[in-house]
């Protein structure tokens, strides 16, 4: 019996919401599944030794094969390259100090990386990825925003809009709280307008789209913080477009910088080519997004800030592309996160 594409059609108009979106997650899987994670491997390999190997740890040239190990690609057991250093005698892979470092089922990760564009629970998630909890996820994600937050943008062009956002202190997942009540959903502060409740989180963000957003402390923004965070990404030929707060303009006198500042009521307010409307819209998207958290922990808030700006840059859109552009660049830079050093990280700026 011969199926038209017709027919296929016609049923497909005939299933319901949640029976399409079934369907539409089955066909990604099955055409992505093919080459995602050997080419994803073979280009952190290539892009990482493309200067030549070296020791992880004592950052020795002097390296040689040393055997293989196995791992799970796509269902099949694949033998991949081991190393050793003949300065310090250590043994490495490719992955070692990284987010995928002692993963044995590296197909997964690229399905938990389509969940994290998708922006799913990691209880979802869970279920999609197959054979793994909930608990283990939210350590992969952390452990991959952990080197996806190291990574540099480049110096500020032309025109700079600057702005800072406020989110309420979090200690979210800790046990035995001291000082206050434990807060529901995020909660909300107990003292009016900004206060020490609520950590200053700044966005900066040029004509091109280069964008900066990272903690900086607790409560107003000085004029320290700014050039401490941000200060070598800025120079002379930079304008600011800011809000009214003094920290800005005082900053801006002492480097030398052309400034121009808008109040921050809400109103669209230009001169020109200055507005601020880039970096307030950047606001209002990542308070949008990061609300489906209901509250972050604040020690784990500039790995979040990172995650947007990623999914940010790729548009938030879910394809071969994006998965493993981005899980290569979680790869290429060092990091010896573990479970441990993740579970008992401290808020510290």
């Amino acid at each position: 019996m011969t199926v038209r594409a017709t027919d296929i059609l016609k049923a497909i108009q005939k299933l319901n919401p949640a029976e399409k979106h079934r369907l539409r997650e089955y066909l990604i899987d099955a055409l992505t599944a093919s080459s995602s994670t050997g080419t994803v491997l073979q280009e952190i390999s290539e892009r990482k030794n493309k200067n030549g190997y070296r020791c992880p740890d004592c950052e020795s040239e002097h390296i040689v094969r040393f055997g293989t190990y196995s791992t799970i690609v796509e269902g099949e057991e694949v033998k991949k390259q081991r190393y050793r250093c003949k300065a310090c005698k250590k043994t490495f892979t490719d992955l070692t100090n990284t987010a995928l470092y002692r993963t044995r089922r590296l197909n997964q990760w690229i399905k938990f990386i389509e969940c994290m564009i998708e922006g799913y629970s990691l209880r979802k998630s869970a279920e999609l990825v197959g054979n793994v909890t909930h608990v283990t996820l939210f350590y992969w994600r952390n452990k991959l925003l952990a080197s996806l937050k190291q990574i540099e943008i480049p110096n500020f062009e032309g025109i700079v809009e600057m702005d800072e956002t406020y989110f309420l202190y979090s200690e979210k997942g800790q046990r035995k709280i001291k000082d206050r009540k434990s807060r529901k959903r995020g909660g909300s502060a107990k003292k009016r307008g900004i206060s020490n409740e609520q950590v200053c989180v700044l966005v900066a963000r040029d004509r091109d789209k280069m964008t900066f957003s990272q903690v900086l402390g607790m409560g107003r923004l000085t004029k320290e913080q700014l050039d401490k965070a941000i200060g070598h990404k800025l120079s002379s030929d930079n304008i600011l477009c800011t809000d009214s707060w003094r920290a800005f303009k005082t900053y801006a006198a002492e480097k030398g910088m052309d400034i121009y500042q808008f109040k921050s009521d809400g109103m669209v307010r230009t001169k020109g080519l200055y507005h601020i409307q880039n970096v307030n819209n950047y606001h209002r998207r990542l308070k949008a997004w990061i609300q489906r958290f209901n509250g972050v922990a604040t020690k784990y808030l500039n790995n979040y800030l990172a995650w947007f700006q990623v999914l940010e840059s790729i548009q938030h859109q879910r394809n071969e592309v994006t998965m493993n552009d981005l899980i290569i660049r979680g790869n290429l830079i060092q990091n010896s996160e573990t479970y441990d050093t993740i579970r008992i990280t401290k808020f510290a700026i």
